[in-house]
């Protein structure tokens, strides 16, 4: 005879309502929308914030900079608000930094796109010695190609776990060029944003580029 016969059988019966479900992280959650930009957090939030940004941008570099962090704790990671990253391409530079932020698919575009920023002085440092060299390919894929690895921007992703042939292959994929130009038609042409970065909460475009103007047009922090 065990000793379980002996134990009440209300033991047993542990409640499923005392066993709570760990609260959802949103913050891990990134897909692409359907005009192809990134959304991090709820899809279903709602607050939906929406980046237009440029990677040759130094007003994006320091807004990045400043706001990811308190947008993911304060805001994305409970699901009120979501925060959408599209491209407003500027230049040839910021194209091919935008097509490398897309490779390794949405789980490692957050990832590249805050690494872009983060060392933005150093490979805009070399564009800008890349852009007085007169000798330049003139094919479309081959010129971004000789961008990426003469701007140091192809030794960033090298350093992200890139090979060289990845990043050639994410420079000439058709879908992700696709998509970028019609963003970046979108945000200019139709948003009409007003440089980069620029916001629109809800689909009201704002009027500011600071994270100070950003927080104050989202709904209160959560801790």
């Amino acid at each position: 005879m065990t000793i379980a016969r002996f134990l009440p059988l209300a033991l047993f019966a542990i409640p499923v309502a005392l066993v709570a479900a760990p609260a959802a992280n949103w913050v891990s959650k990134v897909a692409l929308s359907p005009i192809g930009g990134h959304l991090m957090g709820n899809p279903a939030a709602p607050t939906k914030l929406v980046e237009y940004v440029s990677y040759t941008c130094s007003h994006c570099a320091h807004f990045v900079g400043e706001a990811s962090a308190p947008l993911k704790t304060d805001y994305v990671k409970s699901g009120k608000v979501s925060v959408e990253v599209r491209n407003a391409v500027r230049d040839k530079y910021d194209l091919t930094a935008a097509l490398l932020a897309r490779c390794g698919g949405p789980a490692r575009f957050m990832g590249n796109h805050e690494a872009l920023f983060a060392n933005q002085t150093a490979w805009m440092d070399q564009l800008q010695a890349y852009d007085r060299d007169a000798t330049k390919p003139t094919e479309e894929k081959a010129a971004l190609r000789d961008i990426g690895q003469k701007t140091g921007l192809y030794a960033l992703m090298n350093k992200r776990g890139y090979t060289n042939a990845r990043l050639d292959a994410c420079i000439a994929d058709p879908a992700s060029m696709k998509q970028i130009l019609a963003m970046t038609d979108d945000a200019w042409n139709k948003v009409k944003i007003g440089g980069t970065p620029g916001f629109t909460v809800n689909g009201t475009r704002i009027e500011g580029s600071t994270w100070a103007v950003v927080q104050a047009a989202l709904p209160p922090a959560t801790h």
